[in-house]
């Protein structure tokens, strides 16, 4: 089958709260007619970022098109579950123009481009480009590595130099894969610090990368699709600190549980207890449906660390009005305080 025929795919990764999700919804509200399905995964039991795109509505992707893999890092479980989800979508009497994956936050995407080289992905498929969200403040703030510079110096000098911190590994490794970088929520950090940031990441990509800046993951499609550049076929080109474990790594730094919430009386009351919870405990992302009394519409909250955002969204269905709050936190979280904290 000729390259022309197949499928492109584009891999929508990067960090926990980077606005990956803002970045799919963005592309497929302006579709432009084009027919396209979404994998989106998720690091936990229960899936946020599906039911977000669902209540979207978009007619160029309807609910059965968004395909949730939950509980489950996908490049752990490439082979049981992103492979037979993808080739059940190429197979489809009439298959999607262009497939989106939403990668969890936690995922490292070398394993992915790798499954579009095994033979049945291969002929149906491409990786037409991997783009990395970065989370502008996060990032000029040094949350992911001290020196992300001098980090990648140092382990190029001596192979046997480990990390001190896990989440600069994924962060570098989501950065390495990357086709093109789009710097998102710009608008909360300065024209310095963004300088700084665009040089810091151009500094440590391993080849010319086009970066670009963004708010609300608001980048024109036309960017983000067609870039065509068949990612599978030059992974030796995207270094990742897992190369030599052949796929096999472990997630075991972080931890995910779901902590169901009373009805809140107000936004404000459940975004207090929220920041209260996130600054006394090391809770990196926080996400999930609130009730809040005398409203029939739930309320949607994403948090990064303690900075968080919320808007009413769908109403409750009429058999259930329960809340629930998805956290994902470095293990040995206290779980018992984060939940009291959450509950009130």
């Amino acid at each position: 089958m000729s390259t022309l025929t197949k499928i492109p795919a584009t891999i929508v990764t990067g960090f926990l709260g980077a606005g990956k999700t803002s970045l799919v919804r963005h592309v497929l509200e302006h579709a432009g007619g084009v027919r396209l399905a979404v994998i989106v995964n998720e690091f936990g039991s229960l899936g946020i970022d599906g039911e977000t795109l669902r209540s979207c509505g978009i007619t160029s992707c309807p609910d059965e098109n968004i395909v949730e893999l939950s509980n489950g890092c996908l490049c752990c479980t490439v082979a049981d579950d992103f492979l037979p989800t993808m080739l059940a979508l190429v197979e489809r009497p009439n298959p999607p123009q262009h497939i989106l994956i939403e990668t969890s936050g936690l995922a490292l995407p070398k394993p992915l481009l790798k499954a579009f080289d095994w033979p049945t992905i291969r002929a149906r498929a491409t990786v037409d480009g991997v783009i990395t969200v970065v989370d502008g403040p996060a990032a000029a703030a040094g949350r992911f590595a001290d020196d992300p510079v001098a980090v990648a110096k140092q382990r190029a000098e001596d192979p046997s130099v480990g990390h001190d911190n896990p989440l600069a590994e994924v962060f570098e490794d989501q950065i390495n894969a990357a086709d093109l970088v789009v710097l998102n929520k710009t608008d909360l950090i300065g024209p310095a610090a963004l300088a700084k940031l665009r040089a810091d990441i151009a500094k440590v990509l391993p080849r010319a990368v086009k970066i670009v800046t963004s708010q609300e993951g608001r980048v024109d499609p036309a960017v983000l699709l067609g870039i065509g550049a068949a990612a599978e076929d030059d992974l030796a080109l995207r270094p990742s600190h897992h190369d030599a474990e052949n796929g096999a790594h472990e997630h075991d730094d972080f931890t995910s549980f779901v902590v169901p919430l009373p009805e809140a009386s107000s936004p404000q009351q459940m975004i207090a207890r929220l920041t209260a919870a996130a600054e006394r405990h090391d809770v990196l992302r926080m996400k999930g449906f609130v009730a809040i009394a005398g409203k029939p519409l739930r309320l949607a909250v994403q948090g990064v660390g303690s900075r968080f955002r919320h808007q009413f969204d769908l109403p409750w269905p009429a058999s259930a009005r329960q809340g629930h709050m998805v956290v994902i936190a470095r293990n040995g979280i206290d779980r018992t305080a984060v939940e009291g904290i959450l509950r009130g």
